[in-house]
């Protein structure tokens, strides 16, 4: 379970690839950088969700 804790952190990088992607996009006038900026907000939303899911695991398995 000790891995949970590390894998929340994979979003965040991969949130920063799509930003850096969008920017590159932006930059060479392609259309699809709005996608890139998409996913990134939704790798940022997981991040999120994934580190409250592990915090209320944590504390529901310390009061056990």
């Amino acid at each position: 379970m000790k891995y949970l804790q590390f894998t929340q952190y994979i979003y965040l990088v991969f949130a920063v690839f799509f930003i850096y992607d969008a920017i590159t996009k932006m930059n060479s006038k392609d259309e699809s950088y709005l996608l890139s900026f998409g996913i990134a907000a939704v790798c940022v939303f997981m991040f999120f969700f994934r580190r409250s899911f592990f915090n209320k695991a944590k504390n529901r398995n310390n009061n056990s």
